[in-house]
């Protein structure tokens, strides 16, 4: 499992589906067919811009969520399964790239064979599990099969917090079957405990398929992950990298923690020389080394056959496909059925040979052209960033030059890596779904532990030019764009610049951002944890954002939920900065002229209302739930409404007066970057 905890990214965990974009009136790029007259932005800037097709568009049966990133996401996938059958058409030879890419789709999606080959594949590693005899052969069971199953304490490798320029290995927590601990731990939420209930059906129809035959086994599997949730640390508190940052020896974590052999554990995790790791939550680490010391050695195998059978359900036979489905999709998320096959065949693909594929992709999907106008754009909001700093009212002068100067540090990376990895050493088998899925997974490990201890490469990407996503990473420094989310709505060459500075311009803002939301800032332009703020700033920007997290505290999603806006601080800062600074480069790039009028709209006003068409979404309630519960961002309708709110120039734009829904006094608008 590779560790990309770090990056703070624009959106997370949506689902794929389809949707029709701009109405063929619209001149300016805007989708004028979406958008609801009958809605004052004054009022609600959100279903301004997107009511018509909130009300008239229904969730696909086979999706949790439905929007504007899932249109793209769509995109993507049907791109990329038009080059695997592209290359299906040709002959290459055994080894070559594109066999392996062809090769590992057709397996995943021939389900008849995978059905007639029932447990075989996997029944080797839940005969390895059987066979465990001790705890040291627990640990190094655990330690060979990291990054294939959701183990209690999880691997990574990322640049060390204060020394950015050396890859660190670190420890995380992990191993619950459910979303988060919450579903755990929060016994009279009625919501969760249908999701519990639904997950106990899971188990137990994993564990009869694996001929687990004690009645016993699934309430002492449910009792390990109990004991794990109640050890684990919130979501809040996972956003303080000072708290996350605990570095030792082996030596100095066996004497801490404890009953755990992990002299075992990092010899069959290929670390058997590790000099220093960094322990992300450490008084977890010491509860769940005592949890694997003392708890029977049969639930611990029974706990981890049904590890192994839900990590691999996608490629094992029907009934535990069904049952995975009834659970991950219906309980968990609402969806009515299930993802087309060939769209969880992109999905697994793109994490096996995920760059393989995106070569292939940026050569028909990327021209060089995209790539120079969006490093244009990146420096106009740089630009824009950098006079934005000069003016804060709130920051002294030497915080502000230590601002500056992380600012110029910034690393742009735009559409794909300058160099791609090698999949030369990954074997792939026809007709081998399962076998190639747990090769994928060791061979990404195998690579990522060979960094620890290593220097940073900074040309790495941590993500694919086929995601439609974006992100910051505070060890580098660095803002990346994908390819696949350079396109409408997010940009759109035919659009006016007030829309695409509305859409791109701000995610571009968004992600700059996160170097100086809450989390970020505590890295400075080297990407080294530190803290250059002097005291009386820091307290500043801390009451900043404390009025923030009351402002999202407020909202209500659901009946009874409401946002956490600690959870959410970070992503809330990144999109009123991004949309602030956004909307400044807006300007800049008028040249002091006046926009023309356009499908109804200032150019001021089409800003916002590209900002509000961004975030086009609905949503299960079940789905709401599990990202109100996991998710640092908060639900579309309020990054749309919740930053412009305290915009000046949303309300000098649509004249908002007390008495609109949107209206708020100058002097309680909440001003950041």
């Amino acid at each position: 499992m590779k560790n990309t905890l770090r990056l703070t990214t624009l959106a997370l965990l949506m689902h794929v589906g389809c949707l029709a974009w701009a109405a063929p009136s619209s001149t300016s790029g805007l989708d004028l067919g979406g958008a609801d007259k009958a809605v004052r932005p004054q009022d609600d800037l959100f279903r301004a811009g997107n009511g018509h097709w909130l009300t008239t568009t229904e969730i696909p049966a086979d999706k949790s969520s439905y929007g504007a990133f899932i249109q793209l996401r769509d995109l993507s996938d049907q791109r990329v399964r038009a080059i695997v059958e592209d290359l299906a058409r040709g002959k290459h030879p055994a080894g070559a790239v594109e066999q392996k890419i062809g090769d590992y789709f057709a397996a995943y999606m021939d389900t008849a064979a995978i059905d007639k080959a029932g447990l075989a594949p996997i029944r080797p590693l839940l005969d390895s599990i059987a066979a465990i005899q001790d705890r040291e052969q627990l640990a190094a069971w655990l330690g060979t099969h990291v990054g294939s199953v959701s183990l209690p304490v999880p691997l990574g490798i990322e640049a060390d917090f204060k020394q950015p320029t050396v890859n660190r290995l670190v420890t995380w927590q992990g191993g619950l079957g459910l979303p988060d601990r919450d579903y755990y731990l929060k016994k009279d939420d009625e919501r969760m405990a249908k999701a519990r209930a639904a997950y106990e059906t899971y188990l137990k129809a994993l564990a009869q398929q694996a001929g687990l035959k004690d009645a016993t086994a699934v309430p002492r599997v449910l009792a390990v992950e109990q004991r794990l949730a109640e050890v684990q640390w919130s979501k809040v508190e996972n956003r303080d990298p000072v708290k996350l940052y605990n570095p030792m020896t082996p030596a100095e974590l066996a004497e801490k923690a404890p009953g755990f052999a992990w002299g075992a554990f990092f010899k069959a995790a290929l670390l058997p020389d590790l000099d220093k790791l960094s322990v992300s939550q450490p008084s977890y680490v010491v509860a769940a080394a005592k949890i694997l010391n003392d708890t029977p050695l049969d639930d611990l195998k029974a706990y981890l056959t049904l590890r192994t059978l839900d990590a691999n359900a996608s490629i094992l036979p029907q009934p535990i496909r069904d049952a995975a489905f009834a659970f991950q999709g219906t309980a968990l998320t609402g969806a009515k059925s299930e993802q087309p096959r060939w769209q969880k065949a992109v999905a697994s693909l793109n994490g096996a040979l995920g760059e393989a594929v995106g070569q292939v992709y940026v050569q028909r999907h990327f021209p060089a052209a995209d790539k120079a106008r969006m490093l244009e754009l990146v420096n106009n909001l740089m630009a824009a960033y950098k006079t934005s700093i000069d003016g804060l009212t709130w920051m002294t002068p030497a915080t502000k030059a230590a601002a500056q100067d992380k600012l110029s540090k910034y690393m742009v990376k735009i559409g794909y890596p300058d160099s791609w990895r090698d999949y030369a050493k990954l074997e792939v088998r026809a007709g081998d779904a399962f076998g190639n899925s747990e090769r994928a997974s060791r061979f990404d490990w195998q690579r990522e532990a060979g960094k620890a201890s290593k220097p940073v490469d900074r040309r790495e990407w941590g993500m694919t030019p086929q995601t439609v996503n974006a992100y910051y990473n505070p060890t580098l420094n660095e803002i990346v764009f994908p390819a696949a989310i350079l396109q409408p709505p997010f940009y759109n060459p035919k659009a006016d610049d007030a829309v695409n500075y509305g859409g791109i311009g701000a995610v571009i803002g968004h992600e700059i951002s996160h170097g100086f939301d809450d989390e970020g800032s505590q890295f400075d332009g080297s990407g080294a944890l530190r803290n250059w703020w002097t005291d009386a700033d820091r307290k500043a920007f801390e009451a900043i954002g404390a009025r923030l997290v009351a402002q999202y505290d407020g909202y209500e999603p659901i009946p009874g939920k409401h946002l956490n806006g600690r959870l959410t601080l970070g992503e809330n800062i990144a999109d009123l900065s991004g949309l602030q600074i956004a909307y400044k480069a807006y300007l800049r790039s008028l040249g002091g002229k006046q926009p023309p009028v356009v499908d109804g709209y200032t150019g001021e006003q089409r800003f916002f209302m590209g900002w509000s068409q961004v975030w086009r979404e609905k949503a299960r309630e079940e789905r709401k739930l599990q990202l109100l519960t996991i998710d640092p961002h908060s639900p579309t309708e309020f990054r749309a409404n919740g930053a412009a709110v305290n915009h000046d120039g949303f309300h000098q734009a649509f004249k908002t007066q007390p008495g609109d829904r949107m209206f708020k006094p100058a002097e309680e608008r909440i001003r950041i970057w």
